[in-house]
């Protein structure tokens, strides 16, 4: 099967690409630059080169293609560079489904976000802008919602080595958020890390099984984790103990309201917001349906942060 990836290159499609190749997929990469396949068996895909908001360019993409796979998503927007959540995130996925109608692809899978709305933040919002134009393509679709994603970052940017670099690797204590005034179970919301790797192996065997079609399955890990139980993993996964301390939510975001626009902040104000909402499954039926056994959120599985 020849399967076209947009996005393809992210931290996420690194790794959907070889377990496309091992399934005895050939897969075709939209690529902005040559350099962004970095690390890549690019020996074993079809490349076209271009941008996703170049409809001539994802329309050579997708032609041929037995499958379409978006996986474009970004965590935050830089608009003077032309990085934006609506232009990634939902202008993107229209442009792909007309081409895909353009050249009688049926088969598309997009990967979304878990907790998004209509009315949340502009990330939430757009991604589900996306799901509803594919829900209305007349494709045979499928649409993941994974929650945070963890695994080896293969040169890309990944949750774990963010968090290790932003907030454990940092000589200040780790902030522990909460809202309102009262520091009432600080740190305690939950997500629920899910390892790539089940990831990639979830839109692989999608494609090979018809009874996923026109389905939303939630991908998260087996075992819901507190922020403060996910700081203390990678603290321990690295070797380290780290001091925690209570931080409001307010105070975050007034000072991310003067430097989220800037990269080197590391986190925004609606990065905040989501965070304190939670991020976990209330469906699981995805796993067993595609034979996977999701892998915990444990220090051995976070053994990639010691890598050089």
């Amino acid at each position: 099967m020849k399967v076209s990836l947009i996005g393809g290159t992210g931290f996420v499609g690194s790794h959907i690409v070889p377990a496309m190749i091992a399934a005895g997929h050939v897969p075709r990469l939209l690529m902005r630059h040559p350099e962004s396949g970095h690390g890549l068996p690019l020996d074993r895909c079809e490349v076209v080169l271009g941008d996703v908001e170049d409809l001539a360019a994802v329309t050579q993409c997708v032609t041929g293609a037995d499958a379409v796979i978006y996986l474009i998503g970004i965590l935050r927007e830089f608009p003077a560079r032309g990085i934006t959540f609506e232009g990634l995130q939902s202008r993107g996925v229209a442009l792909t489904l007309s081409a895909c109608n353009l050249k009688g692809v049926g088969r598309f899978v997009l990967m979304s976000a878990n907790g998004v709305k209509p009315d949340g933040t502009a990330y939430q919002s757009t991604k589900f802008r996306a799901e509803e134009a594919v829900k209305a393509s007349g494709l045979r679709w499928t649409i993941f919602r994974p929650s945070v994603i963890f695994g080896r970052p293969q040169g890309r940017m990944e949750f774990c080595t963010q968090l290790r670099r932003d907030i454990i690797d940092s000589p200040l204590p780790a902030p522990l958020f909460y809202p309102g005034l009262l520091p009432m179970g600080a740190g305690g919301f939950q997500l629920a890390p899910v390892a790539v790797e089940d990831v990639a192996q979830a839109f692989v065997r999608a494609l090979a099984r018809p009874e996923t079609e026109g389905q939303s399955f939630e991908l998260c890990g087996p075992e819901p984790k507190s922020w403060r139980e996910i700081l203390e993993t990678i603290a321990a996964a690295v070797g380290k103990r780290k001091m925690m301390l209570p931080a409001p939510a307010l105070g975050v975001k007034t000072a991310a309201a003067l430097f989220d626009r800037f990269p080197w902040f590391p986190i925004t104000r609606d990065q905040i917001t989501m965070l304190l909402e939670g991020n976990v499954c209330a469906d699981a039926s995805v796993y067993p349906l595609l034979g996977i056994q999701p892998q915990a959120f444990t220090v051995a599985s976070l053994s990639y942060l010691n890598e050089g």
